[in-house]
Parts: structure tokens; C-alpha cells; sequence
């Protein structure tokens, strides 16, 4: 039986995230568990006129690519991905990744050989086409939010097909407020930053890179940020689950970094130069993403939240930083979470993961739901 639900979050997919118009060609990408919603997709493609194409990718197999692939391997495979984006309009990746550990046996110098060699259609496809990134429920994805899969399975799509042009809307205000902002604070437990964040755009996001969403972007300058920040959310990178993330900033630069896996944080750190410098500020806002759950799709939009990023600046918020690495990691501050502040040129303006100026309030979760 079809689910109403998943037609719905297929047109939303196709109609709000990408836009596709007739003519248009999306590749679909996802992999056996995910087949319900990409036969979907692929409706809703053709009816409107649009020329879908469809991938099935598989974690293990993946996995063995990585471990193995030569310099040369990793730089044909950004030939062949270049010739593809740029033959795109549109795409759509649904995930349903069912084991975090499936890349933690893959050495650092490999992930170090596929991330220079591809970045550049990495980039291409990023800052020039339609996409949009998605996770599938599947009983891992379940397990780390402390569901059943039934309770899951109707978790994600609620959290997914959000009212996206109420929180457009709910947006503008912050944006407008970030855009002709100086000097930032955050403030909290283990948690002392201050940064500029003049001249560097922000940037909405509502529903049209990634599904759920609910963040506003930007980008520190780049060797503005100074002080020390201790993430209360757990963090996965390069099949690597990391816990108390502490890093201290002078001028811009990650100068000390700790961890319950301080060696694996390090190496990934200095994967490049510009992996020890932030390409991004961002400050969540969904209101129904309440709890971490290991997964950043999820974590970076919990209520109350904002994520603190090393690594690759985006192109709309762009401050300079270039890097293999975009590593984002989470601080939520809501008073469970032991609260925490941010100042707008010194201009309190959320306390304890609510906004307190009334032009923010708007962004409060009672009145986003």
C-alpha cells in the first residue's frame, strides 16, 4: 500500500527543494532500503515532465572503494562525476546509511586521498546545481533516536514535511539581523567564543538543500574567532563517534583540540591547513527537532542549537576558507543542556535556546508548530 505520506514528501522534494521543471534532468540517488520514496520521486518526475535518472549505492561496497582507491582511481572518479553534474540539473540523494562503524577501519591517509582528488566536483555540484540531501528511515537510524522504527518511521516524515514557507517567513527577521551584525558571543557551559561575522552574508535555509532543515548561516571571519568551546552533542566523522569536543581559538586557528579521541580529532584537523579554521556559524531553529541523535542531518537543526564548523566555507557565505574538511559540530543550549547565551553586539538576543527580542520570537518553537 502507498503511503500518502511519502507523496507528499516527494512533491515537496520536487516541487520546493529542487524545482525541477519539465525538460529537466535529476539524477536520484539512494540505495535497497530507500526504493519506496525513489519510486515516488520518480513519479512525480515524469509527471511534470522532467527526466529523472536513478542510482542504488551500497554502503560495503563503498567501503571497499574507499579503503583501496589509488590517487589515480580517486581522480578519474572527479572526471567522471564532473562530466555527470555538469550534464544535471537536479539532484536528489536519499540516505539510509545503516552502520556509522562501516568507514571507521578506513585509514585517515585514505579519506585524505578521496577528499583532495574530489573535491572539485564536490564543489561544481554543490555551488552550481539544484540538490538536496535526505535520510530514509531505516532500524539503525531508529536505534540512535531511541524509537521504534514504527515511532521513528513517523517521526522523520513529520519532522520532514514541516510547513517550510511558515518558517521562510519566520526566518527573514534573524537573517536581516546576522546581515548587519559585527561581533558575535557564544556563551555556556565549557563555552567562551567571540567572532565577527561583518560582510559575510547569511543564508535562509528552509527546506531546499536539506530535508529536515530549519538553520540560518553564516561565517565567522576568518581569523576573528578567539576563546574556547566545549560541544555537548556527540559527533560522527569518517565513521568515528567523538564525545567532548573541546577546541581553543586564537585569531582564527584551532590551537589546541581534545577529545575522547584526541589523536582521530587531530589528524582529521590537519587533514589540510584550512581544517583547523571555521567556514561556518549556524543557528538552529527546528522546532521539532528536540534531542541529538548522531546524525547531522538531524542534530545541526535541533531548537535551541547552533553548530560551530571547521573546515570549507559555502560559496553564499563565503569567508575565504578552503578545506577538504566540513566537520559540523553542535552546542545546544537550552537549559537541559546547561543553557548558554548569544550576543549580537553585545545585545543579548537568545538565552537558554530561545530568542528574547521580539522580532525573533517568531522563531520560538511554540510558535513555529
Amino acid at each position: 500500500m502507498r503511503d500518502p505520506r511519502l507523496e507528499k514528501l516527494a512533491d515537496m522534494l520536487i516541487t520546493h527543494s529542487v524545482k525541477l521543471e519539465r525538460g529537466e534532468k535529476v539524477l536520484i540517488v539512494g540505495d535497497g532500503n530507500t526504493v519506496p520514496l525513489l519510486k515516488e520521486l520518480m513519479k512525480k518526475a515524469f509527471a511534470i515532465g522532467a527526466i529523472p535518472y536513478y542510482k542504488i549505492n551500497d554502503q560495503e561496497l563503498n567501503r571497499i572503494q574507499v579503503s583501496n582507491a589509488s590517487e589515480e582511481q580517486a581522480t578519474t572518479q572527479n572526471r567522471w562525476n564532473m562530466h555527470q553534474y555538469q550534464d544535471l540539473d537536479a539532484l536528489i540523494q536519499v540516505a539510509s546509511e545503516w552502520n556509522d562503524a562501516e568507514f571507521g577501519e578506513v585509514p585517515a591517509e585514505k579519506w585524505q586521498v578521496i577528499m583532495k582528488n574530489t573535491q572539485e566536483s564536490q564543489d561544481f555540484l554543490i555551488n552550481n546545481k539544484k540538490w538536496v540531501l535526505l535520510n530514509y528511515p531505516n532500524n539503525a537510524l531508529a536505534q540512535k533516536a531511541k524509537m521504534s522504527y514504527e515511532r521513528f518511521f513517523d517521526y522523520l516524515l513529520e519532522v520532514c514535511n514541516v510547513d517550510y514557507q511558515q518558517m521562510e517567513e519566520a526566518q527573514k527577521p534573524l537573517k536581516a539581523l546576522m546581515d548587519k551584525t559585527d561581533k558575535v558571543q557564544l556563551k555556556g557551559d565549557g563555552t567562551d567564543l567571540t567572532f565577527s561575522i561583518k560582510d559575510i552574508p547569511a543564508v535562509m535555509c528552509f527546506g531546499e538543500r536539506n530535508i529536515p532543515d530549519g538553520e540560518v548561516y553564516t561565517a565567522p571571519v576568518q581569523d576573528s574567532v578567539n576563546g574556547y568551546i566545549t560541544y555537548n552533542t556527540p559527533t560522527l566523522y569518517q565513521g568515528h563517534a567523538f564525545n567532548n569536543i573541546h577546541l581553543k581559538f586564537e585569531n582564527g586557528k584551532i590551537v589546541e583540540a581534545t577529545a575522547d579521541k584526541t589523536e582521530e580529532l587531530n589528524k582529521i584537523l590537519d587533514t589540510d591547513e584550512g581544517a583547523r579554521y571555521i567556514g561556518e556559524f549556524a543557528i538552529g531553529v527546528n522546532p521539532i527537532i528536540q534531542e541529538p541523535m548522531l546524525d547531522i542531518l538531524f542534530d545541526e537543526k535541533i531548537g535551541g542549537s547552533f553548530h560551530f564548523t571547521p573546515g570549507q566555507a559555502y560559496e553564499k557565505a563565503d569567508n575565504g576558507n578552503r578545506s577538504s574538511v566540513h566537520w559540523d559540530m553542535v552546542y545546544i543550549q537550552r537549559p537541559e543542556y546547561g543553557g548558554g547565551e548569544i550576543y549580537f553586539d553585545d545585545v543579548l538576543i537568545r538565552k537558554d535556546g530561545l530568542f528574547v527580542i521580539d522580532e525573533l520570537k517568531g522563531l520560538n518553537p511554540d510558535a513555529l508548530k
